[in-house]
């Protein structure tokens, strides 16, 4: 009867959850402006968040209130992504403007590259389907607005709290960005080799809003209304305040997942510890998930949802015992002692994912998380003193300066750690299947050593067996692999030619740097298939002016104009490679090779992409266009 009734809720949960997220899914509404779009039409947008300024553009989220169509207005409801050219007036948009668009909506894709994030699916499960490049001839502005005052009061309060760091800790982009990034989670001054030296060392949460910046300010608001008078006798009035401060806070930050979940629970906790008796931090847990998932099912695939709830997990299953494994009689090294066991507990059950999402282990984040924890605690309340009475004189400018060097000093100790040659264990291959194995074996050999059960240390010693094992059947294949990549880099030529472990790099000087153009679109797919070896020749490849023999198959590369002369006999190749925009026509390559498949690749213009498409389809060529269909992967 038990078991019947457990099936009986566990079918329950599923058929709830089935039809929250199709609910949830905007493209099955009837009134999504995707199920009405035709090219050519015109878009009511309204600016449904303050446009960010990016490097080459200027960005926004749109939403579409109305098509109009000849003489004719389709009410419409969905997201849009918004880019507009650095020329445009669009730095002069603000929330709440709306703007008529007549330019084609392009579909959101993948790069199609091996190993990328899938930023289609992502961008699916936040409800927007397509963007769009305006320039100033594709959109003008109405009279009309339309503003939610909450939301005003929210960008409004975020733009506050931006301009008082900004005046007081100086200009110093360093030190400005982590502090902005630390108190509100505003990333967009970020430098992107500082955050990944953050990410190297273990300690990246400390700058992505996450429950420890609403624990610590939870703990401050208890401490506060506990103190002032009129407020600490009324346990109703301090649940309110606290309440109110720590959602305020959650939304000035932007509702990441993550933070969404940490002012849940701290909801469910001061609720239950004021109101009713002690809550289990289980249920209070169980129920911040409950909640948020019935409120957005896709949070489910949120990595800052996922790593979020694992690390508290973590926390709460293993600090303890980790703590009560080893007595320490000094006052000060007991706490410290007591920092390194919530750091390893929570590293516990965050490591495997963090792996399998960025492939790469923070060797040292013992080391970093005591140093860089404590201080960035420090750092975050005199972020708030300085927010709070940076009005007065002088005052603000102390506070400034002294946060301005607490964050200099720990970019210090960040940077100084990740120097070390062994700081992070990078380029770490990881499947679905691998991550599973490897949290059966955390768990089992956790659980033996807190309960004593052979049973626990057997499963996970026979996961470790199939963990290994697996691992000997991809390396396997690692080793026999033979590959040609032609990668959806925009406006580069990239080619890999893998055999084994070993590739051959033919494409643009620019992406043999370690930059974000090839950590973004090459390293994922080289981690994927562990390239380790880059070298400028392989066994059994032999290249000779245009042409690459390959094993068994032959592909020449083209990217400069050719002139040829008639030839008696046509030149057989499996595949022609087209790069650079050079002046070439199909039928005049038709008439020199007898070729099985052409590709063109993301260097080219699309227009010109487009007119050899048509010349394949009217001479019954097979053709492959990299920008419309991703990476090109042939098995050689």
């Amino acid at each position: 009867m038990a078991k019947t009734k457990g099936v009986l809720f566990l079918g329950l949960i599923l058929a709830i959850g089935m039809f929250l997220t199709y609910n949830n899914n905007i493209s099955k509404n009837s009134a999504w402006y995707g199920n009405h779009y035709q090219p050519e039409d015109f878009l009511l947008v309204r600016i449904d968040e303050p446009v960010i300024q990016k490097n080459k553009s200027y960005k926004a989220d749109g939403y579409v209130e109305a098509i109009i169509r000849n003489d004719s207005v389709i009410n419409t409801k969905g997201k849009l992504l918004l880019y507009f050219s650095k020329d445009s007036a669009a730095g002069l948009l603000h929330y709440g403007d709306k703007i008529i668009i007549n330019k084609n909506l392009q579909p959101i894709k993948n790069s199609g590259n091996p190993g990328a994030f899938n930023y289609q699916r992502y961008a699916a499960f936040q409800q927007i389907f397509h963007n769009v490049f305006l320039k100033d001839k594709d959109w003008i502005i109405t009279s009309d607005k339309r503003i939610n005052r909450f939301k005003q009061f929210i960008y409004m309060g975020r733009e506050k709290v931006l301009s008082a760091l900004q005046k007081n800790i100086g200009n110093n982009k360093d030190e400005l960005g982590i502090a902005e990034a630390l108190l509100i989670g505003y990333t967009n001054d970020l430098d992107k080799d500082l955050v990944q030296a953050y990410s190297n060392t273990g300690v990246v949460h400390i700058i992505a809003i996450s429950g420890m910046h609403l624990g610590l300010i939870y703990v401050m608001l208890v401490w506060l209304f506990g103190k002032l008078p009129g407020i600490r006798k009324s346990n109703l009035l301090q649940v309110v305040l606290i309440l109110s401060c720590l959602w305020v806070f959650s939304l000035l930050t932007g509702a990441s997942a993550s933070v969404l979940r940490s002012a849940v629970m701290f909801s469910c906790i001061a609720i239950g510890k004021n109101f009713f008796k002690q809550a289990s931090i289980y249920n209070s847990l169980a129920a911040s998930a409950f909640i948020l998932l019935c409120y957005n099912p896709y949070y489910l695939w949120d990595v800052g949802f996922q790593l979020s709830y694992l690390a508290v997990v973590g926390i709460i299953i293993f600090q303890k015992p980790i703590y009560n494994s080893i007595y320490i009689k000094n006052k000060y090294a007991n706490e410290v002692w007591k920092l390194v066991a919530i750091s390893i507990a929570a590293q516990l059950l965050t490591f495997p994912i963090c792996i399998y999402y960025f492939h790469q282990f923070p060797n040292l984040f013992l080391l970093t998380n005591i140093l860089a924890v404590p201080l960035s605690s420090l750092i975050l309340y005199v972020e708030i003193a300085l927010v709070a009475f940076g009005w007065i004189p002088y005052v603000g400018n102390v506070l400034g300066k002294l946060t301005q060097w607490l964050v200099w000093l720990m970019n210090k100790i960040i940077l100084f750690v990740n120097d070390f040659s062994f700081a992070v264990w990078d380029k770490i291959p990881s499947t679905i299947a691998t991550t599973l194995l490897l949290y059966a074996i955390v768990v089992g050999v956790c659980w033996w050593l807190i309960y004593k059960k052979k049973v626990y240390l057997k499963t996970a010693l026979i996961c470790l067996l199939a963990f290994v094992s697996l691992h000997s059947f991809l390396n396997w294949q690692i080793k026999n692999q033979q590959k040609l990549i032609v990668y959806n880099v925009p406006q580069h030529q990239a080619i890999d030619i893998i055999k084994g472990n070993q590739y051959q790099f033919v494409g643009d000087s620019i992406l043999l740097i370690d930059g974000i153009l090839q950590n973004f679109h090459l390293k994922p797919a080289r981690i994927k298939l562990q390239l380790n070896d880059r070298t400028d020749s392989l066994p059994n490849c032999f290249y000779k002016n245009i042409f690459y023999l390959l094993d068994n198959k032959k592909v020449a590369i083209l990217d400069e104009p050719l002139t040829f002369d008639s030839l008696a006999n046509k030149i057989n190749v499996d595949i022609l490679i087209i790069s650079k925009n050079p002046k070439l026509y199909i039928p005049q390559l038709a008439s020199v090779f007898n070729c099985k498949q052409y590709v063109f690749d993301a260097s080219n213009s699309l227009w010109k992409i487009e007119r050899w498409k048509q010349d394949c389809e009217r001479l019954n060529l097979q053709h492959y266009s990299i920008p419309e269909q991703g990476a090109f992967v042939l098995d050689l």
